[in-house]
């Protein structure tokens, strides 16, 4: 009789452990589902590579690379007060404190209490007899056995989601040091464009001066004046245009760098910070550096987890409780050692039919694990289409920079030739506002030309995931 309980207990061991060796198995995630990465960018000389997801890799301190002491003190400003890195800084924690309670389940639960009751008749299955007090006071314990690692996928889970907070933080913080040195270059190369225009004006009245003389002297038509007059008008309308797009990206650097609008104000300023080069050689650790990218890897693995979480819930769960303390009819006697009570005990409980529940739930972890996978993916390939754009970027408006250059050198001489020409009445007056308004198209675009370089490059500072040192 013995031999054979002993043989049905090990029998009960050995599925038990059985069953949770199938528990903890997790779904694979295929490779094939996933994008191959290239050998090397299609832009650069081949030398850029690939490294493994890091979403706590500190991202540098790149915007000093452009040599502005301003950008770098709105920089720090925008890291101490924006409103999203805060809420990004508080999901984390809030990341954080879920993975402790979520581990916390895995731990004896232990707690104290007291009761004071009066019952007579039948309680509980017991005959409790006349009317009488009851009072008792103990500690009670419990404790889950995870045999079939429902705690600890739920553990492992809750783990990856607060990594993956802490990659939308770094993205976060880097997206808003991004915005901050884009909207900073955009306002300091609309000061230039600015002072180019306005000075456009001073040159155009000056014209409009010389052409007033002379229709007074007889030499030209009243129309001269007027198409003079007229382009003076024009560029101050431009000029104000220009006002008003400065006024929209000081506001917006306000609300950047986390500051009311109405006492923010960045001074007009000589725009002179450096252009850095990222080195051609630099290797992309794209999927090391980049936060969006981590904090999607880890959301997918938090899914696959999950997957197991609901696997878990078709074994029984097994907990082991107890609770030690001291009961009596007389609160006097309450704390005698004859009073002393223990319980001890062993549950298991598993559903039988739950109507489709805990295979739906599965489905449904399935299925979010699959929805991870392609997101995962998606993100994977706007990385690197992230960094071919700006390469190419790059590599064209340097192109563009160098035929804009000669553009503004021509220009200007045909505008110098023009101006002298009709000083000496060798042209008309067209002749002289079609040169002056092709000098200033050159120069604008010049400056366009240079603004958008500053913003591939932080947008390929961006793309590989912060700085390259």
């Amino acid at each position: 009789m013995i031999s054979s309980q002993m043989e049905w207990g090990l029998s009960l061991v050995f599925l038990t452990v059985l069953l949770a060796g199938c528990a903890t198995s997790l779904p694979k995630i295929e490779p094939e589902k996933l994008p191959q990465p290239p050998a090397a960018f299609k832009e650069g000389d081949g030398r850029w590579t690939q490294a493994a997801p890091a979403e706590a890799r500190p991202r540098g301190e790149w915007w000093k690379a452009f040599a502005d002491p301003v950008l770098d003190d709105l920089v720090e400003r925008a890291n101490r007060s924006n409103t999203s890195i805060q809420g990004a800084a508080a999901r984390l924690a809030q990341a954080r404190a879920f993975v402790r309670a979520t581990d916390a389940d895995r731990a004896p639960q232990i707690g104290v209490g007291a009761s004071a009751t009066r019952a007579q008749g039948i309680v509980g299955g017991t005959f409790v007899g006349p009317a009488r007090n009851i009072f008792a006071t103990g500690v009670d314990f419990s404790y889950e056995v995870d045999l079939f690692g429902r705690l600890s996928h739920a553990t492992n889970a809750a783990a990856l989601d607060a990594q993956a907070q802490e990659g939308l933080l770094q993205s976060a913080r880097l997206l808003v040091q991004a915005q901050v040195a884009q909207t900073y270059l955009a306002l300091r190369a609309l000061d230039d464009e600015r002072s180019l225009v306005r000075s456009t004006v001073g040159a155009y009245r000056e014209t409009l001066a010389l052409t007033d003389r002379r229709w007074r002297a007889g030499d030209v038509a009243e129309l001269d004046v007027t198409r003079a007059a007229t382009e003076v008008a024009a560029t101050e309308s431009d000029a104000l245009a220009l006002d008003r797009q400065r006024a929209g990206l000081e506001h917006a650097l306000a609300v950047l760098v986390g500051e009311v609008v109405s006492s923010f104000s960045l001074p007009v300023a000589e725009w002179n910070s450096a252009l850095p080069v990222i080195p051609a050689g630099l290797p992309s650790t794209l999927l090391t550096r980049r936060p969006d990218v981590s904090a999607a890897q880890q959301t997918m693995l938090a899914a696959q987890a999950r997957v197991g979480v609901a696997k878990a819930a078709y074994f029984p769960r097994v907990a082991l409780t107890g609770t030690a303390g001291y009961a009596s009819t007389d609160l006097s006697e309450l704390f005698e050692w004859s009073s002393r009570a223990w319980l001890l005990g062993a549950v298991a409980s598993l559903p039988v039919f739950d109507g489709g529940r805990r295979k739906a739930g599965v489905e449904s972890a399935t299925a979010q694990m699959e929805g991870e996978v392609a997101r995962y993916r998606e993100q994977i390939l706007v990385a690197f289409k992230d960094v071919e754009d700006e390469l190419s970027s790059l590599r064209l408006l340097a192109e563009q920079s160098e035929a804009q250059g000669r553009a503004v050198q021509t220009s200007s001489r045909s505008t110098a030739l023009s101006d002298v020409r009709y000083r000496n009445g060798y042209v008309s007056q067209l002749d002289l506002l079609d040169a002056q308004r092709s000098e200033l198209r050159n120069r604008r675009q010049a400056l366009q030309v240079r603004s958008a370089q500053y913003q591939s490059t932080i947008a390929l500072v961006r793309a590989l995931g912060g700085g390259w040192d």
